[in-house]
């Protein structure tokens, strides 16, 4: 099969999807489409995805396929070679792994997606003004959700979710979601991860499983990072110079 995926690495699924297919061994083409300057909306992007969102995938120029958790499914369904343990072929173990992904849509990425984008991502980089209630119900979100994996999805059987030995494309899918949360201010990324050793490790654990590719598509993530750090420290300065004038 020849397989396309029209992606953005600062996107946190089509990272997923991309260290996925690498680890996997799976070929394909890298199609990139860059949100921030709005090739997502293209017509020609909308005959690909009508939701005009990344990831999405194109399959021998015929099958389309968007939403990444179903995408993520079918690559570890449809081509061979892929270990069973990234999405068990025994219904009950593949049903746990659905309800994982279900309930990462609804609570984490709602939480992450939110925060980061409303505080970070959109004052700071695409000009949008800060909102403020956005962020606090995000977070509100977030900090709600980080408990459950702790306290839930991990247990003591395994280092990964749902106590399983070796990670599945949940396992991927959750830690690429609270990796974005890098671009945030460090005293507040420590501040919201700090508290769940277990979640910390649980990262580390699927970053070492699925090296040297997790590293390699996360490296943009960390670019737009120091971005972001040069942006808060001149956005610091004039505040200062400003200060001081009024004095």
């Amino acid at each position: 099969m020849k397989l396309k995926l029209f992606v953005d690495r600062l996107s946190q699924p089509s990272r997923a999807i991309l260290i996925f297919c690498k680890v996997n061994g799976i070929d394909f083409e890298e199609v990139k489409i860059y949100l921030s300057q709005g090739q997502h909306s293209s017509p020609e992007y909308k005959e690909i995805n009508p939701m005009q969102q990344v990831p999405a995938i194109e399959v021998d120029g015929k099958f389309k396929l968007f939403e990444s958790h179903a995408i993520l499914r079918f690559l570890a369904s449809a081509f061979p070679g892929v270990a069973d343990h990234w999405y068990p072929a025994e219904v009950f173990k593949r049903a746990e792994i659905d309800s994982v992904l279900d309930w990462h849509h609804s609570n984490l990425r709602r939480g992450t997606t939110g925060l980061v984008f409303n505080g970070t991502i959109g004052p700071l980089l695409v000009g949008l003004p800060l909102n403020l209630q956005a962020t606090a119900e995000a977070e509100k979100v977030l900090l709600a959700s980080l408990p459950k994996i702790e306290s839930f999805w991990l247990k003591d059987d395994g280092p990964f979710l749902l106590g399983n030995s070796e990670p599945s494309i949940a396992d991927l899918s959750l830690v690429c979601e609270i990796m974005q949360l890098e671009v945030l201010d460090e005293k507040i990324h420590k501040q919201i991860l700090e508290p769940y050793e277990k979640v910390r490790k649980w990262m580390d654990d699927t970053r070492n499983a699925t090296q040297p590719y997790f590293d390699e598509f996360h490296a943009v993530l960390f670019q737009a990072k120091e971005k972001l750090i040069k942006i808060r420290s001149r956005g610091d300065n004039a505040e200062t110079k400003s200060t001081e004038k009024s004095a």
